[in-house]
C-alpha cells in the first residue's frame, strides 16, 4: 500500500530513465492515468496503455538520441521531475501565483475543480489549484 502514488510514480519513472528502460509499470489510479494522459499529451512519455485487469499502467517512455565520438547515445526527454505539493504540505497557488519553468519550457501539474492540467491551461482558464509536480 503506497501512501503518496504521485511521488511512487515519478520516482518510478526518474528511476526507469536513469537506466534507459524502455517500458515502466505503474500502480493504475485515476490520478496517475490523468497524469499520465497530460505527459502523453506534452510529449514527454510515447504513450501509455491502461489495463484493467492487472490494475497497471504501462508507459513507454520516449528518448532522442545524441550523436558522441563512440556513437549514439539515448537521452530521456524527460529531465527532472519534483513532487511539489507532499501529503505534509500541501501547497496551493491561484492563477497568478502558479510559478513558470525555465521560462516555459518546464511544466507544472495542477490538480483543479474542473481537473488535472498543466500549469498554462489554469493561467488561460484563470483557476488556480493544487500544485502537484514539475516535470521539465
Amino acid at each position: 500500500m503506497v501512501n503518496d502514488t504521485i511521488s511512487d510514480m515519478l520516482t518510478r519513472i526518474r528511476n526507469a530513465t536513469l537506466i534507459k528502460k524502455t517500458f515502466v509499470e505503474i500502480p493504475q489510479t485515476r490520478l496517475t492515468s490523468e497524469i499520465a494522459r497530460i505527459l502523453e499529451r506534452e510529449g514527454f512519455i510515447q504513450s501509455f496503455q491502461m489495463s484493467e485487469d492487472s490494475k497497471v499502467l504501462l508507459l513507454r517512455l520516449k528518448y532522442r538520441s545524441k550523436q558522441l565520438y563512440q556513437g549514439k547515445v539515448k537521452e530521456s526527454c524527460i529531465t527532472n521531475l519534483k513532487r511539489i505539493s507532499k501529503p505534509g504540505l500541501r501547497i496551493y497557488a491561484n492563477h497568478k501565483e502558479i510559478p513558470r519553468l525555465l521560462n516555459g519550457a518546464g511544466m507544472i501539474v495542477l490538480s483543479t475543480p474542473m481537473g488535472i492540467m498543466t500549469d498554462r491551461e489554469a493561467r488561460t482558464r484563470g483557476i488556480g489549484g493544487e500544485l502537484l509536480c514539475s516535470i521539465w
